[in-house]
């Protein structure tokens, strides 16, 4: 009989493990097998990102017979029965200020395995080195969403889906007269420029995660993940400010005549104001031989919804989470984020993995708390998990408590907690790993 012991170990992502590890998680996501160029590309973001690789692979305890032949042919890998990776990139709590940030992706368990605590095993384990580093935040984006509550990980921001009639796009007042340009650039020149506008949106904008290297390849053109291929349609569009510096861009591609309308994928659009960005979003639906814009990355408060003579001309296709965060160090997360006015609470946070548990008094004067340990009485309890989704301040306080998301707390202390942690810009993460 063959017996199995199930080992967690740590993957080299150069060899012949990396390629297993690498094969089963695209298969989990219902990708096809990696080829060689798929495979460089993605070890050279790992090592460009430093990416932690971790698997579990069965290991077998039988050896062969004595007298079983060589076949002199190499010994194959046998693919991970579960994969997880992380690595840290940074976010920007709100206020301009921005905290290291714990990344988890890759994670999947083969349906061989599942309900054995991979999962549990491989998470604990990261969680628990990250905290120990310092990290006061982790973060992913989910796949499905029941499973990553009981980690401690909450949604914190939304993405919507939209399409935009571009027949029916004209603004309710005319925009100043622009003191700089836009301009068609090649895509493979328009990584430079990408990267300065989003870099200055990362230091203004709650709820943005830097990006991994993978989105270089995407927005210039030089491959589609789906296709494994170049991408033959990509454009990128910049505006550049009076100083000629670029100060918002627009990445996007035809994807041809879709339900009888020729349609653009905006896959990037970033600005650093609103007349930037409305300018950019007016000449996509001013180009010729296009009925519709699409894109996936819009946030929830959208200066194009109510600059619109026909708001009609803007459909909302999906909306749903994206950013998941978990608090790993409370009184570090909560001291850096933004508050809206002075007060005090307690709260009494539940985190079975230890890292955000305890009862801790938050104090804000002139809109920075000072949090520590408490010995009193809590005006609210809420787990983990509620933590990260109160955090970025996605969700009102009183919704959670409404929710029974905060135990029994007093409705004095629910308003007291909203006026001090409500309040600010929504979130908006158009980061996607």
């Amino acid at each position: 009989m063959t017996e199995h012991r199930l080992t967690p170990r740590t993957v080299d992502p150069d060899g012949e493990e990396g390629r297993a590890w690498a094969t089963a998680v695209v298969q989990s996501f219902h990708d096809g097998a990696p080829d060689d160029d798929w495979l460089a590309r993605w070890r050279a973001q790992v090592r460009h990102d430093g990416l932690r690789l971790s698997g579990v692979w069965p290991e077998r305890t039988w050896t062969p017979p004595a007298d079983a032949p060589a076949s002199g042919a190499p010994v194959a890998v046998s693919p991970p029965v579960a994969t997880y990776a992380s690595w840290t990139q940074s976010i920007d709590v709100g206020g301009g200020r921005v905290l290291p940030l714990h990344m988890v992706t890759d994670v999947t368990v083969a349906p061989t395995h599942r309900r054995r605590g991979l999962l549990r095993s491989l998470m604990t384990a990261d969680l628990a080195d990250a905290a120990a580093r310092g990290l006061p935040l982790a973060a992913l984006t989910a796949s499905e969403g029941s499973i990553y509550g009981r980690f401690g990980f909450g949604p914190a921001t939304r993405l919507r889906r939209v399409e935009v009639d571009t027949t029916r796009v004209a603004l309710r007042r005319t925009l100043p007269a622009d003191t700089g340009r836009l301009e068609l650039v090649a895509p493979r020149e328009a990584w430079p420029a990408i990267s300065a506008v989003f870099a200055d949106h990362l230091a203004r904008t709650r709820g943005a995660v830097d990006r991994h290297q993978g989105y270089e390849p995407i927005l210039t053109g030089a491959y589609l993940p789906w296709d494994r291929s170049p991408d033959r349609h990509a454009q990128v569009l910049l505006h550049l400010d009076a100083d000629k510096r670029p100060d918002g861009h627009a990445a996007f591609r035809w994807t041809g005549v879709e339900e009888g309308r020729r349609t653009v994928e905006v896959t990037d659009l970033l600005a650093a104001t609103p007349e930037v960005e409305l300018r950019l979003w007016s000449l996509l639906a001013s180009m010729d031989l296009v009925e519709r814009l699409r894109c996936d990355t819009v946030p929830v408060d959208w200066v194009l919804d109510h600059a619109l003579v026909e708001p009609r001309a803007v459909r909302t296709t999906r909306l749903g989470d994206h950013l998941w965060l978990r608090v790993l160090d409370v009184p570090v997360a909560l001291a850096a984020r933004p508050w809206s006015v002075d007060g005090s609470v307690v709260l009494r946070v539940v985190d079975p993995l230890g890292h955000a548990d305890g009862t801790w008094r938050v104090t804000v004067r002139d809109g920075v708390a000072d949090v520590t340990a408490s010995a009193d009485d809590p005006d609210a309890v809420l787990d983990a998990d509620t933590l990260g989704s109160l955090y970025l301040g996605d969700v009102d306080v009183a919704v959670l408590a409404a929710a029974g998301r905060l135990g029994d707390a007093r409705p004095e202390a629910v308003r007291t907690l909203g006026r001090m942690a409500d309040g600010g810009p929504a979130p908006y993460c158009a980061t996607s790993f």
